[in-house]
């Protein structure tokens, strides 16, 4: 379908109609997964006809990375709030405490859609191409704040993305992993130590 027929909604009812579409969408790819999810079926779950679905969105993918962008933009508003509230004097350890509790609650809250979404991003130059450009974004805003705080290390871009780097891979061993010979404590003190050192050289 071109995509000169699809249009943003702008009343409400219209905008809510597209956002149900978006959650049974979600809430699919969630369950069965991407490839065994199909438009009819995300049509039946939102209570739309599926010409509807097609008004909003060209093809499945188109809904499968609205659904990603919502995921990912929950996440990392919650982040932002949190590093926006922060009061002088600034404390570097606990607010990487929050960060990293901010982040592994993210991945508890939807296990099934966090590993669609990786899986996609392995397979799909779209999908692959939104996640790479919401970590530079997400990035920047988080340098920009610190930078408000008064903490701009060298480098303080490549540190960012380390860091986010270091604190994923610890939200993924903490609820997919779980290895059973491993100190999740002792591993989270270990992250925001080597990130604190990082951040104040």
């Amino acid at each position: 379908m071109s995509t000169s027929s699809i249009r943003e909604p702008r009343q409400k009812r219209s905008i809510e109609k597209k956002k149900r579409i978006v959650d049974a969408g979600f809430k699919l790819f969630c369950e069965k997964g991407y490839y065994n999810t199909n438009t009819a079926e995300i049509a039946k779950e939102a209570g739309v006809s599926t010409g509807i679905v097609y008004n909003y969105f060209n093809d499945k993918k188109d809904i499968f990375i609205a659904a990603v962008k919502f995921y990912s933009e929950g996440m990392t508003s919650q982040l932002y709030r949190s590093l926006m509230g922060l009061k002088e004097p600034f404390d570097m350890l606990e607010t990487l405490d929050q960060i990293i509790n901010i982040f592994t609650t993210s991945h508890t809250l939807s296990k099934e859609a966090h590993e669609e979404m990786m899986a996609m991003s392995h397979t799909d130059n779209d999908v692959r191409e939104y996640f790479c450009n919401f970590e530079l974004t997400t990035a920047e805003k988080i340098v920009e704040i610190m930078f408000q705080h008064g903490i701009k290390p060298e480098n303080a871009h490549e540190k960012v993305h380390i860091a986010m780097g270091m604190i994923e891979n610890f939200s993924h061993e903490v609820v997919y992993h779980k290895h059973e010979y491993m100190n999740y404590d002792v591993m989270k003190k270990e992250i925001i130590r080597i990130v604190a050192e990082m951040m104040n050289s």
